[in-house]
């Protein structure tokens, strides 16, 4: 990060994650099972609002209809708050909703791929992303023209699990210092843990409960700006 960008959050969905509620309905709930009772419309705007600068459709389960729809709601709502929308894994979802970028996980297109056709079409503009969870990959999201990592999980959390134990501060803080790229923390981040991240070295973190699970956005807009 140089000197005039600023550490920023990200919210990632995961309609999933929500409590689910009798005798609700929501068009993004593709298995037809109870939907959350706070829809995940309701939780894109307050994180809009709250001040996330970033919002990651992360609802890999949905099909392309529901997903684009989905993106292009989030958006309009981001572009209101001068936020960015980024896509998880699917590129041709992310063009269709003029998305601001696309966040590659280990089983989506090749990173060399995706930024080889930024390249060609001179969409620069066009963020490019990264999953990682050690300092190789970290290195080779770099070296293979990634705008940003996420990095974790560094902290326990239920939506990490299967990725292993937490990495924790000190490889958080290896990372950040290994490449030139902005690292963003993931994994179990809240408003209590935040600033050590950023004291790590991260450009930013991201977090899905913290935004799905307020109950109050002026308050945790008022939060965030004091980390």
């Amino acid at each position: 990060m140089t000197p005039e960008h600023k550490p920023f959050f990200c919210y990632v969905t995961d309609r999933r994650a929500f409590a689910a509620t009798p005798g609700s309905s929501d068009v993004f709930s593709s298995d037809r099972t109870p939907p959350p009772a706070s829809s995940l419309h309701d939780s894109i705007r307050r994180a809009a609002a709250a001040g996330a600068a970033w919002i990651q459709i992360r609802e890999k389960d949905l099909d392309t209809r529901s997903l684009l729809d989905l993106a292009r709601f989030a958006v309009a709502e981001a572009r209101v708050a001068s936020a960015r929308v980024l896509v998880n894994d699917r590129l041709d979802v992310a063009l269709a909703a003029n998305a601001a970028g696309v966040h590659l996980g280990e089983k989506s297109l090749p990173l060399e791929a995706v930024t080889e056709w930024r390249r060609s079409t001179g969409r620069l503009d066009f963020l490019v992303g990264v999953s990682c969870h050690s300092l190789e990959s970290a290195r080779a999201a770099e070296r293979g023209g990634a705008d940003y990592i996420f990095f974790g999980p560094v902290f326990a959390t239920p939506s990490k699990a299967a990725f292993g134990a937490p990495q924790g501060i000190d490889r958080l803080r290896e990372v950040c210092a290994s490449v030139k790229i902005p690292v963003i923390a993931i994994g179990g981040v809240n408003l209590e843990n935040a600033r050590v991240c950023l004291s790590a070295g991260a450009g930013g973190a991201a977090a899905i409960r913290l935004f799905q699970e307020t109950g109050n956005t002026e308050e945790l807009a008022a939060r965030l700006k004091t980390i």
